[in-house]
This record gives C-alpha cells, structure tokens and sequence, in this order.
C-alpha cells in the first residue's frame, strides 16, 4: 500500500509534465481519428463476439478504435473441444467470420492452455494426448488456415512465479515435449500463421522472463518454428516502468514479434489466483484516473521505444470497457483498468494512450 501511494504521489506531481502532440496533431485534430489511425502497428481489442453483435455502442468503439481482433473465449478448447467427438465450430465460426465482415485482422487465442483443458481429455494416457493436440492443432488452425494471421500456440506455459514451467496436464502426460510438438504441428497446418507463445508477469518477474527466453532460445536452436512473444500485460498502477522497458528489450533481442496481448491496467492487487483480489482503492477519483491515464501514455513508448518497428505485432486490450472487464469477475475486486468506463465513455486512459502512441 505504501509503494502504491508513493507512486500516486509522484504521478499527481508530475501531471503537468506529459508530452505535447507533434505539431499538427493536437488533441482537438485527432479526436476523429481512433486509436488504430494514430498507431504504426495494429491496436486491437479481445471481444466476445455475440455480445458486440447485439450492442450498437460496443459495436461502434470496435469498429472505431481498432483493427486487429481476439476472442476472449470463443476460440479456446473447452469452446471447441466440449465433449468426446467432433469438435464445435459454431463460436468461433461466429467470430471469425464477424472480423472479417468488419476488416479487422484475426488473431487466436489459444490453442493449448492448461486452463482451458477440457474434464473429457484427463484421463488420455501419453499417447492419446500427443495424439490429442497433433489432430486438435492440424483440425483448427487447417479450418482458418489464411484467415486467422496468427495463433497463442502455447499459453502460460510458465509457472506463475519464477522460471520453471508450469505444472499441466500436457507436462504431466506428454513432458516438455508438448511446447514443440504444438508449435510443428501448427506451422504443417498453416505455413503462413504466426506462431505465439504467451504468458503473463514476465514484464515485472525477471526469473520467469528469463525462463521463458531460455525456452524460446532452446526452441530457436531446435529449429522449432516460433514467430513471436506475447507479454500479457496485465499490470498495476505501482508496476516498475523501468523493469517493464527492460523486459521487452530483452525479448526483442530474440528477434521475434512482440505482441502486447491483453493489455489492461488495475488499481488494486492480487495474488494471480481466482478470488485473489486485495482491494486497496475503494472509489476511483479524478486524480486516480489521470495517473492512469500516464501510465498508459507511458505503457504506450515503452512499447515504442524498445520494440523495433519490425517486430511490433501490436498492442491489444482485453475487455477495453470498465463494464466488460474480467479482473472484477475473476479477482473479486472492484477495479477501473480499462479505456472507457462502465457507461462506455472514454476515460483520460483513453487519451493518455492516444499521446504515447505518437511520435
């Protein structure tokens, strides 16, 4: 709590400070342009398709600010995978086909997630799991081979802390091996697709950075096809900005994409387990919310500033409205870490955003 209000104190300090527009390009000029027409890289937005569908206001920030799309759910395996049998295509046919119609690029998310692992498959001995995941992989990624322009392959592959890999039921059966295996098959079913690993705290955790990086380069070495890096980006108010900057530096030097996957940024904390929430901030205030909005400005050139052109995939937000947000839901918390508000108003976020995405 004490690092919190230190770092609030120093923010309203300094709120006078923020960069002016480049010349041509103030405030009032740009408020026709959305977010995607001031970035030089895809802005994106993770949306549930049949909710946006049937909300005009929704629909319009979509079509307005972004032009790269994510499911938040419809493309994971226990929406695909529901039950022995045949796989279920009708959510993320739905979504799939929605992009398209609006012109957005398609990004999907995931295919192996521990989370997302089906109750059906537990009982899969090692032979059926990597059996599982090659005709899984092959099945999905054929069906949207040349409409969906990159995949999470692997997501949280990582122990939530330090740098070990996570404890899943793919380790369990199958081993390390699983983390390849997934990407080879992948890249058969779709030589164009660009190919993710991603994962959460690595901006603020150095040993789990690291460990991930170890695994890319391990992968890199093998000749294992990986495209990209995604960083979660789930972060806090008080997240060292400095380590954030270092830690997307360090994963360029791969000289794979990075991609700012599920960007959104909290007031309060938690532990990273469901119901884990620590409320600290009970009533969000003007001051708050531009503090907030820094630090998506700066969120924004740290992106820019250590990150080459090349090999910036993009920024996206996860559930972009304080009404949609899942941290509530998941945490238990009362929380605001989005752009608009839960009337769907641009927040000083928003803008905030808006200036660091400029030159």
């Amino acid at each position: 709590m004490q690092d919190f209000l230190a770092y609030l104190t120093v923010s309203l300090l300094v709120l006078g400070c923020a960069p002016s527009l480049p010349e041509g390009n103030d405030r009032t000029d740009n408020l026709s342009l959305g977010l995607a027409d001031l970035a030089n890289f895809p802005i994106g937005g993770a949306i549930n398709e049949g909710r946006v569908r049937d909300d005009t206001a929704l629909l319009a920030i979509v079509n307005e600010e972004f032009n790269s799309l994510t499911a938040t759910n419809d493309m994971k395996m226990y929406s695909i995978a529901r039950g022995p049998g045949a796989l279920d295509f009708t959510l993320p046919d739905a979504f799939v086909d929605f992009a398209e119609k609006h012109g957005k690029r398609v990004f999907g998310h995931t295919l192996i997630w521990h989370y997302g692992f089906p109750q059906h498959l537990e009982d899969l001995e090692p032979q059926g799991a990597e059996e599982f995941i090659q005709s899984y992989i092959d099945t999905v990624v054929t069906r949207y081979r040349g409409r969906v322009d990159g995949w999470d392959v692997v997501n949280e592959a990582m122990a939530t802390r330090g740098g070990e890999l996570r404890e899943t039921p793919w380790l369990e059966k199958i081993g390390k091996d699983y983390i390849p295996m997934a990407f080879r098959a992948a890249r058969r079913a779709d030589p164009e697709a660009k190919l993710f690993i991603n994962d959460f705290n690595t901006e603020r955790d150095t040993a789990k950075l690291n460990g991930l990086l170890h695994l890319v380069r391990e992968m890199q070495a093998d000749g294992v096809p990986i495209d990209g890096i995604g960083f979660q980006m789930h972060i806090r108010m008080d997240t060292d900005e400095e380590l954030i900057g270092r830690s997307l530096a360090q994963a360029a030097e791969t000289g794979l994409l990075i991609h700012l996957s599920e960007v959104d940024i909290i007031f309060n904390r938690h532990d990273d387990t469901q119901g884990g929430g620590e409320q600290i901030v009970d009533e969000i205030t003007p001051e708050l919310l531009e503090a907030q909005a820094e630090k998506y400005e700066r969120l924004a050139e740290l992106y820019r500033e250590n990150v080459p052109p090349a090999q910036r995939y993009g920024i996206t937000f996860w559930s972009f409205t304080d009404r949609d947000t899942w941290i509530n839901g998941f945490f238990n918390l009362k929380d605001w870490p989005t752009l608009y508000d839960e009337q769907l108003r641009k927040k000083p976020a928003y803008d905030g955003f808006a200036r660091g995405l400029q030159e």
